[in-house]
């Protein structure tokens, strides 16, 4: 069983039926002892991160996944999801004065750093629409990937959305020019984590959000909105996490769906 992860902040119903679609065996629960004994965990990606984790925390969510990801349990965290993989988020943090230090609200730790306010210009001053709302092309993190040669900007080179910030179909037609070309399907390094298996580089996902994770060792893929940015993470063999929002990504994120529950089925 998939426990889908309930801390209170929205409908989960989509992230299930989702996961259903593909032949996981997925249930929502804000039960503490229900995750625990769960094959595996999703964490969706719905609300602020100082509001989830402090409702997480009072569930007692938080111990219980930290043990289960220590346990090796294969984890998925969606959006909100992966940027509560993180040790701190900027998102829900009280103010403090020049003096003091942030107080910023603690995530679960599974990985380094802190997650940060997307940037609404990018290096060149071209303005951006955050929140970031819309479908965007996702590469293999690395300058080879991307075709950066001599492992030059990674902003040069990727992304398929608007200066404006309007959505890009899958056609990569929003009725404006587009600020840089990302590689179509198919073409660059093929994505080395088994959560993209059949997935090509240069896909389009859904994203929707206006924080991101800071890049690390754990980003095995990349976008770019304002700034590239980690849109998944991999740690150790079975745990990860996505920006964007696979059960709203059509057949590629059933895709990526599809995987991590065939992972599942591995264990």
């Amino acid at each position: 069983m998939i426990a889908v992860v309930d801390y209170h902040k929205g409908n989960l119903k989509s992230v299930e039926r989702g996961l259903a679609a593909v032949g996981g065996d997925a249930r929502i629960t804000d039960d503490a002892d229900v995750i625990t004994r769960a094959d595996a965990i999703v964490l969706p990606g719905v609300g602020a991160f100082g509001d989830a984790a402090a409702t997480m925390a009072e569930l007692g969510q938080m111990e219980v996944i930290r043990a289960r990801v220590d346990a090796g349990v294969p984890f998925l965290g969606i959006c909100l999801g992966e940027h509560l993989m993180f040790e701190e988020g900027e998102e829900g943090a009280p103010e403090v004065g020049e003096d003091e230090e942030p107080r910023r609200p603690r995530g679960l730790a599974i990985l380094p750093g802190v997650v940060g306010r997307m940037p609404r210009v990018d290096a060149a001053g071209r303005a951006y629409k955050v929140p970031h709302v819309g479908w965007n092309a996702v590469v293999p993190a690395g300058a080879d990937a991307l075709g950066v040669a001599g492992g030059g900007s990674r902003a040069q080179s990727l992304g398929q959305s608007c200066s404006h910030g309007s959505a890009v179909g899958a056609s990569g037609s929003c009725g404006t020019r587009l600020v840089s070309t990302a590689p179509a399907p198919g073409e660059g390094a093929a994505f080395s984590c088994p959560l993209f298996a059949g997935v090509e580089p240069g896909e389009f996902f859904y994203f929707t959000h206006s924080y991101v994770a800071p890049d690390s060792p754990a980003t095995v893929a990349v976008t770019t909105h304002s700034v590239t940015f980690p849109c998944a993470v991999q740690y150790r063999d079975r745990v990860f996490g996505v920006q964007f929002h696979p059960e709203k990504s059509s057949d590629a994120g059933a895709k990526v769906l599809a995987n991590f529950v065939r992972i599942v089925g591995e264990i």
